[in-house]
């Protein structure tokens, strides 16, 4: 009953009326008082049919607002629903992210899918269940104690048994949840806590219509958009006469500085479209800032300083005092299939199938472009291959909508090339952390004073003005000022306060308005520079007091769950103090709570330096995590798996490179990433479960340990630290020498 993406995708429209018949249960918007006191996503949508739905039949479908981005998702949601409404897994079907039909839960992002709509959900479930057994004791005549659901039905004490589509008839689901749900007993598991295999992965495997790329509608025309040599640049002249005149091509759009060509097929598109570039003449400005001292200009841009931590003690008299600074550079998001987006225009009601991460800010950033009410435009998601943060999806469905609005009744499909993706999506943003501590006579932390400079960490939509196609058109919307992201979750400063006891210590953010680059969400945000710098750091202390780097921070950590992680990813490392690795091979460990309130991650790993060309290889990686109460250990182990061979392309190999003029690092020769061949020998992941425990956001938890660990483990390979990422070759070398 789970039904295929074309399936859905062919059926959605009938799935959205039918849905429609409970209006009122439709998303509220965020910061709304509904459902005050409630928990997850019920805080800002309430009725339980926003959630679960049941129809006479039946059939139940799970509704969430959040997105499938390879994180799992879908499943994890499917089997918190399957276990609290005791039915089988097999018998469940979900709609995710779709402005017509689910909960508004503004972006899938933060890790927080199963702290927002899983814990919703959860709830929702156990509330509907219990609404079906108290419909049963109704009718039955008999007490709800003596009722309980299993595979679908509700079972009285004596055998008596009644479909949930039959009781459900008689139900209405749009009433409002309560602050406390009557849980299944983790001890009764059936679901919870297995290895389901993930229901995104046939279709994918299979060569089905699995992303938004693979999208195919009747009428369909192919688009492709020529972009701007560098930002600012203004067209100031267009030949589109020949280029329009071609077979196959339908329009040669040009709105401002924003120029598409339409064509019957794809590689037709193509081909015009580089023919169309060719004509183009183009007025550049742009005036970028030196990619080799990017350290210096992040320190030398005037900041906006925010004191976040401050806690002072006095510093013991004779305190040996350690500073150090650690950057990185801007980084991509290198998703492997470029951004792409299907918009139709018909009938004054436009529908974009769409890879974003937020399909309703995104409705509203496309409806202030067209100029059309917020109703009129519909967003459903569709997977795209490869993301984790704010890459170029919403750009891409920003493009289809605006060259549908030129040609109404057609559906428009726009991809995005390769060398537009590198040089036009939002980056990662370049930061800098510095970091001063004192340590006592005994080897302990005493004093620690941190801070932090990053540009914000999200220009995602919301207004037109965040799209390039709401810039670039010629009414030209200005992006929304850049704001820092508040604590305690935070933006570019994310895990920039230790989670370590000490006694003094102060943390400064210091966020800069001013972004020299195109810059927004990329997978972690500043905790990855955040959590390498403090990690790094901890381990250049471990050695100044003689101490093994993990009884160093376990001297210094007073959280028990911290504890054991740490311990744990030791253990199974088999890390032992004083005990060093091969020649040319090094040791390294780091940990953190992400955000300092979701998952626990530590992580152990063993890395190769050759001696000869300087290149270090992650041979080996161990990592224990602890993020409560576990939904499906595959996918929780598929979720760090996956942040520790990201950070580790990050952390050894990426960099945007840029000149005064352009972005050039446009493909995967001039942007190099992890390549199969340097995938680890082994990467181990060991959970600690917590039953019954709340939900904690894992999807981000590892990438800022797994940097620092690999830092910490060159630097013991090579006999010196460096602080700047990526930790590429001619760095190494320069060390060595």
């Amino acid at each position: 009953m789970r039904p295929a993406r074309r399936d859905f995708l062919r059926r959605s429209g009938a799935l959205v009326v039918s849905f429609a018949l409970f209006p009122a249960a439709r998303a509220q918007q965020p910061g709304g008082h509904e459902g005050d006191g409630l928990p997850g996503s019920l805080r800002t949508t309430p009725f339980l049919d926003s959630w679960i739905r049941i129809d006479a039949s039946g059939a139940i479908t799970v509704c969430t607002g959040k997105a499938e981005l390879g994180q799992g998702i879908k499943t994890a949601l499917l089997q918190v629903a399957a276990e609290e409404l005791r039915v089988p897994f097999e018998r469940l079907a979900i709609v995710t992210a779709d402005t017509h039909a689910t909960a508004n839960e503004g972006f899938t992002a933060g890790s927080r899918s199963m702290q927002d709509s899983g814990t919703a959900i959860r709830n929702a479930a156990a509330q509907v269940r219990e609404l079906i057994e108290a419909e049963a004791a109704r009718r039955w005549n008999t007490g709800v104690d003596g009722v309980h659901s299993d595979a679908g039905f509700a079972i009285a004490a004596d055998g008596r048994r009644a479909a949930y589509g039959e009781l459900a008839a008689g139900l209405s689901l749009h009433v409002q949840a309560k602050p406390a749900s009557r849980f299944v007993d983790p001890r009764e598991y059936r679901v919870v806590n297995r290895p389901i295999p993930r229901v995104d992965i046939p279709g994918k495997v299979a060569g089905d219509v699995a992303y938004v790329h693979d999208l195919r509608l009747p009428g369909m025309l192919h688009a492709r958009v020529v972009r701007p040599p560098s930002y600012g640049a203004k067209l100031v002249a267009l030949d589109a006469r020949t280029v329009e005149s071609r077979p196959g091509v339908v329009k040669v759009i040009r709105d401002g500085d924003f120029v598409a060509v339409v064509a019957e097929r794809e590689w037709t598109a193509v081909k015009a479209m580089r023919a169309l570039a060719e004509t183009a003449k183009w007025q550049e400005s742009a005036r970028l800032p030196d990619a080799a001292s990017m350290p210096q200009v992040v320190l030398g841009l005037k900041s906006e300083d925010t004191v976040i931590h401050d806690k002072r003690a006095a510093v013991p008299a004779g305190a040996r005092t350690f500073e150090a600074t650690y950057t990185r550079p801007y980084q991509i998001h290198g998703s492997i299939g470029p951004a792409c987006a299907v918009a139709h225009l018909q009938d004054g009601a436009l529908t974009v199938w769409t890879h974003t991460q937020g399909v309703y800010p995104d409705r509203q950033a496309i409806a202030q472009l067209l100029g059309m009410p917020n109703e009129k435009v519909r967003l459903i998601h569709a997977e795209g291959a490869g993301c984790y943060g704010h890459n170029a999806a919403d750009d891409a469905a920003g493009d289809a909508s605006l060259i549908a609005a030129h040609l109404p009744g057609r559906p428009i499909r726009v991809q995005w090339m390769r060398e537009q993706e590198h040089a036009w999506e939002p980056f990662g943003p370049a930061m800098v952390a510095r970091v001063r501590a004192a340590m006592d006579a005994n080897g302990r932390i005493v004093d620690w004073d941190y801070g932090v400079w990053s540009n914000t960490h999200s220009m995602r939509p919301g207004p037109a003005g965040n799209l390039l196609a709401g810039q670039h058109s010629a009414k030209a919307f200005q992006p929304a000022p850049p704001k820092p992201l508040p604590q305690p979750e935070g933006g570019g400063d994310r895990n920039a306060i230790p989670l370590y006891a000490i006694p003094s210590a102060h943390v400064v953010n210091h966020f800069i308005p001013e972004m020299p680059l195109r810059i927004s969400a990329l997978r972690a945000l500043g905790a990855y520079l955040n959590v390498f710098a403090i990690e790094s750091f901890m381990d250049e202390l471990a050695a100044a007091a003689g101490a093994d780097p993990v009884e160093f921070r376990l001297r210094h950590l007073e959280d028990a769950r911290g504890r054991d992680v740490i311990e744990l990813a030791a253990s199974r490392f088999g890390w032992k103090p004083g005990v060093r690795a091969a020649a040319g091979r090094g040791r390294g460990f780091a940990f953190a709570r992400y955000k300092n309130l979701a998952a626990y991650c530590a992580i152990a790993c063993e890395v190769d330096v050759d001696a000869e060309s300087g290149r270090a290889r992650l041979v080996r990686a161990v990592a224990a995590v602890d993020s409560g109460q576990v939904v499906n250990p595959d996918g929780l182990r598929n979720q760090i798996e996956g942040a520790i061979l990201q950070s580790a392309s990050w952390t050894l190999y990426e960099a945007v490179s840029f000149d005064a003029a352009r972005v050039r690092s446009i493909d995967w020769a001039t942007y190099p990433i992890l390549r199969f061949g340097a995938v680890p020998e082994t990467v181990e992941v060991h959970i600690v479960d917590r039953p019954g425990m709340p939900f904690l956001g894992s999807g981000e938890a590892g990438q800022g340990p797994t940097a620092a660990a690999i830092a910490n483990a060159v630097a013991d390979a090579v006999g010196r630290r460096v602080r700047d990422i990526p930790l590429k070759a001619a760095r190494l070398r320069a060390t060595r020498g």
